[in-house]
């Protein structure tokens, strides 16, 4: 099924933080006065449906997508028809958050096929490299382990995304323990620089020379549930998005060995999973990086990351929309856009992906004929 829309944008000024400091109002709805029309005009197209929580979307030399689905599922989709991907996933844990998540295409993959996904198991959350060969995936190696899990799935994280040096990026979730995100040698709550073949640290990263080598992973800390990574193109930024407790979701500029700020523990001094605490507490840490744009309250559960026509597109869960971030040079937020049609059109939306062509490609997640939607300027 294929269906365009016409969809105007609204410009929402003055509800994002150009400084880094999070504004204290929600974003305005669209008939808010402080909104004012944009001509521009995007079209989106669905795709395909009887999707089952679409978690990424990962693009194939031959025009195909491969779409992890939450489920424990693999589907390839070539011209709006679905094919179920044959591949043992029996130890994939599907429960709450958990359960089959992110995704990459080797850069190789016309000639490796190979393809690397990250899923809850009943021990750790997992890295894991397959090869896909038609419709059929097998496994080629488990490319890192050990990642904290929760018996629930809170929190899992997990969303791995390629950097131009070929080097494997990959935001975890801190399972909702209060002492993981400031544990630098515990993987959880942290924006991983991984070798894509090895699964070890790589040369230049902030903590290269530890003597651990989970520390050697290590490029932030102090995060509390990363769900996007996207790189501006033509230059060297790379932006994450963080759920927040019940206030402060965050877009964050990457800073290698930044800490985020994020202690439920407050260091070390209570027990269980305090989210009363900041979502960058800057009095327990003082060097700590302030967001580029933080929702206050409500939170809108943002999701996925990808660049389109030079701005930041960031689905939301929560909020059932789409926020486009308009970004100066230095990487300051300077606007942000939410596109009518995608204003709780689809539900929740989770993945959002830039193709080759320059489109973006977003999932909905609401667990029931989930959609494929690929969105163009109109």
């Amino acid at each position: 099924m294929r269906t365009l829309v016409a969809v105007s944008l609204l410009v929402l000024a003055g509800c994002s933080s150009a400084g880094g400091s999070a504004p204290t109002q929600p974003l305005p709805p669209p008939s808010s006065s402080n909104a004012t029309a944009k001509s521009t005009t995007l079209k989106v197209e669905e795709v395909t449906g009887g999707l089952e929580h679409g978690w990424d979307v990962g693009f194939l030399p031959d025009g195909s997508m491969l779409i992890p689905e939450r489920v424990a599922r693999f589907t390839l989709v070539r011209g709006g028809q679905k094919t179920k991907v044959d591949a043992d996933l029996s130890d994939v844990v599907v429960r709450g958050e958990g359960g089959l998540l992110g995704l990459v295409v080797h850069p190789d993959f016309a000639t490796s096929g190979k393809f690397t996904a990250c899923y809850d198991t009943r021990t750790d959350i997992r890295l894991v490299t397959f090869k896909l060969d038609g419709t059929k995936a097998t496994k080629v190696k488990d490319l890192l382990t050990g990642l904290p899990v929760n018996p629930s799935g809170r929190h899992s994280g997990c969303r791995p995304t390629l950097a131009p040096d070929g080097t494997l990026l990959v935001g975890t979730g801190d399972t909702a323990r209060g002492n993981i995100a400031q544990d630098r040698t515990n993987l959880g709550g942290k924006l991983l620089r991984i070798d894509l073949n090895t699964g070890e640290g790589v040369p230049g990263n902030p903590f290269a020379s530890s003597q651990n080598a989970n520390e050697r992973r290590i490029y932030t800390y102090g995060n509390r549930n990363i769900q996007g990574v996207a790189l501006r193109p033509g230059t060297d930024q790379v932006f994450m998005t963080e759920h927040g407790p019940d206030v402060d979701d965050e877009v964050n500029l990457v800073k290698a060995g930044g800490n985020y700020g994020w202690d439920p523990s407050q260091g070390g001094t209570v027990g269980g999973y305090d989210e009363s605490v900041p979502m960058t507490d800057t009095k327990r840490f003082p060097d700590a990086v302030p967001a580029v744009w933080s929702s206050g309250r409500p939170t809108e559960a943002i999701c996925g990351a990808a660049f389109f026509d030079g701005m930041l597109a960031v689905p939301a869960l929560k909020g059932s929309k789409l926020l486009v971030f308009s970004l100066d040079e230095q990487g300051k937020v300077t606007g942000v856009t939410i596109p009518d049609e995608l204003n709780d059109k689809y539900g929740r939306l989770r993945a959002a992906r830039a193709a080759p062509d320059g489109s973006l490609y977003v999932t909905s997640s609401n667990g029931n004929d989930d959609k494929l939607l690929r969105i163009t300027r109109g």
